[in-house]
């Protein structure tokens, strides 16, 4: 099977206002868009209920449920929607795609990730990204929880990397999955690492100032466990990861580590979920070039579009975005509204 890796578009063209890839990048972020949002998804926000979620071994994560009314009839649709590093539940870009996924009649579940949320005080270890199992293991718990439904599963950015491993683990897991969808997946982790500490310095320094934030909740939930001071001292994320790996994970470097949950390099080799991951060749923080390393296989679906990009897609309509409308009808099997 033969993946194109050539842009395609797939009917995204925003404006020329919109197409520079910082501007895509940081739009969910201006004030507008977030009135936008809060106000588009306050039906969401009003019937999501917060649920702690036993992954197994131990291991609890927080989720955002939101549940249709009613009893239904016919196929229900469940959708487990997976945030970005240092995101949440309610990060923008998840709010709204659930927002537009509850209007269509899925039951939504937001789950955060291990200390994302809030959540630092659930667990004792601290997350990293190569924590697949207990995704996993919250995804078949979520599924047992709702066996009249169909199951799908999308993320973003390392979200995404998420649910794509998710997505290759789920028949062994015993899990039913449908669909996977991936928004600009962490491809190969060393390379987007690379990308944020030489890129624009304003993607490392959110994200340092964020990761700062977590790693203060996290010893306060759990005071004498763990020792940050000369780590938030750090101005590095290449340093601060190899600070966590050498002392809070069993890698033994920050390679191995990396190597740990990149999606390159037949790591989908297995994939037999029907899945689409959404590119932009625009995308400042993931590495288009790495697209051509991806495993084919008949499962895999590419869309790689010339802007977009880091997780934007942004055409200037009002209501639902472009990616959001494709997401929406991928995830029901039809062709975008």
């Amino acid at each position: 099977m033969t993946v194109d890796l050539r842009p395609t578009g797939d009917g995204f063209s925003p404006p020329r206002w919109l197409r520079n890839r910082h501007v895509q990048s940081i739009y969910a972020s201006l004030p507008l868009r977030r009135l936008q949002v809060a106000r588009a998804a306050r039906g969401l926000a009003a019937v999501s209920k917060p649920v702690v979620v036993d992954c197994g071994d131990g291991v609890r994560l927080l989720a955002l449920q939101a549940s249709q009314p009613g009893h239904r009839t016919g196929r229900r649709e469940l959708a487990i929607l997976l945030h970005g590093w240092e995101g949440s539940a309610n990060s923008l870009y998840v709010t709204s795609l659930g927002q537009r996924l509850y209007a269509q009649g899925f039951d939504v579940i937001r789950l955060n990730l291990r200390d994302h949320g809030g959540s630092q005080d659930l667990n004792p270890e601290l997350f990293h990204s190569c924590r697949i199992d207990e995704v996993v293991g919250a995804v078949r718990r979520l599924h047992e929880m709702h066996p009249q439904h169909r199951l799908s599963v999308a993320g973003f950015s390392l979200g995404g990397n998420f649910a794509l491993r998710v997505a290759v683990r789920a028949r062994r897991a015993q899990i039913d999955l449908a669909r996977a969808v991936a928004v600009c997946p962490v491809l190969d982790p060393a390379h987007t690492l690379a990308a944020l500490e030489h890129g624009w310095s304003l993607y490392r320094r959110y994200f340092i100032v964020a990761w700062r934030r977590s790693l203060r909740l996290k010893h306060a939930a759990w005071p004498g466990r763990f020792h940050f001071d000369d780590m938030l001292r750090i101005d590095s994320l290449t340093e601060m990861t190899a600070q966590l790996v050498r002392r809070y994970t069993d890698y033994r470097d920050l390679d191995e580590y990396l190597r740990g949950y990149a999606l390159v390099d037949g790591a989908l080799a297995q994939l037999d979920v029907p899945s689409r991951v959404i590119v932009a060749s625009d995308d400042p923080i993931i590495p288009a070039a790495d697209l051509e390393r991806l495993a084919r296989t008949p499962a895999l679906r590419l869309t790689r579009t010339p802007f977009g990009g880091h997780c934007g897609y942004y055409d200037g309509q009002t209501g639902a975005s472009w990616l959001e409308r494709t997401i929406c009808a991928e995830l029901l099997g039809a062709e975008p509204a």
